[in-house]
């Protein structure tokens, strides 16, 4: 993107905050776990950022706005709000491809694609988790918390290693 003078595009905003990586997972930035929603410029010239954080409780909120803040403050953006939207509520299909995958390459199992949900009319069945150490699906959950609350633990019978998941949503 060829920078030119004067504030910052929509555009050039988006991507700095794209970039951010999250602060419990920091393999994956915003965009790829699909917390940023929008990016906008009121008429006065001040800079607001929409987030949906991974749950309505996430402890790494407040620092997710100070990154967001930080980062746009060191291209000159210093008059930046950050929203926090929790409707519709972030769901892990908003997690792209490019984030499933560096979640694997750092031993953490990414949610299936389109996550089965219960409800009227649909039954449930869960399917198996593969490790992302040995890619056996020999795999058991030893408990619903994780390293963080937006994981659970798990750990792979084949190659005996324990490993995160993050909770279809």
């Amino acid at each position: 993107m060829t920078r030119q003078a004067g504030p910052l595009q929509v555009e050039e905003i988006r991507e700095l905050v794209a970039g951010v990586p999250d602060p419990e997972m920091p393999m994956v930035n915003l965009a790829d776990l699909g917390i940023l929603r929008d990016v906008g410029r009121d008429d006065a010239g001040a800079v607001t950022v929409t987030i949906t954080p991974t749950y309505s409780g996430c402890p790494a909120l407040d620092t997710i706005r100070d990154d967001i803040r930080a980062r746009l403050a060191e291209h000159g953006e210093t008059r930046v709000a950050v929203r926090t939207e929790l409707s519709p509520a972030w769901s892990t299909d908003r997690i792209s491809a490019e984030g499933r995958r560096k979640l694997a390459a750092h031993g953490i199992a990414p949610p299936p694609e389109r996550a089965p949900r219960p409800g009227a009319g649909h039954t449930f069945v869960p399917l198996s988790v593969r490790c992302p150490n040995c890619g056996a699906l020999e795999t058991r959950e030893l408990s619903p918390f994780g390293s963080t609350a937006c994981k659970a633990l798990y750990v792979c019978t084949a190659c005996r290693e324990p490993f995160d998941r993050v909770k279809p949503l």
